[in-house]
């Protein structure tokens, strides 16, 4: 991941932190650099709160088509 190239960072999944981090771990054992963005202090300060809001993954625009399919394909 570009550290200079935050802000040109594309979503390509959405959800809790735990499902966030799932994805990201997916992302990451399909060779795709993954972030995560949350969109709410309380998922900062305390990811057991059950309040927070939801919790994107971030890939470079490069990676999204693929860093999408991946993310289709899972298994729910």
């Amino acid at each position: 991941m570009r550290a200079n190239d935050y802000d040109s960072l594309v979503e390509v999944f959405r959800g809790d932190l735990w499902e966030a981090e799932l994805v990201k771990g997916l992302l990451a054992s399909a060779g795709v650099d993954a972030m995560l963005k949350d969109e709410s202090l309380s998922v900062v300060t305390s990811p057991y709160a059950g309040m927070g809001g939801s919790v994107r993954v971030m890939v470079n625009p490069e990676e999204e088509v693929y860093a999408k399919k991946v993310v289709a394909e899972r298994k729910p």
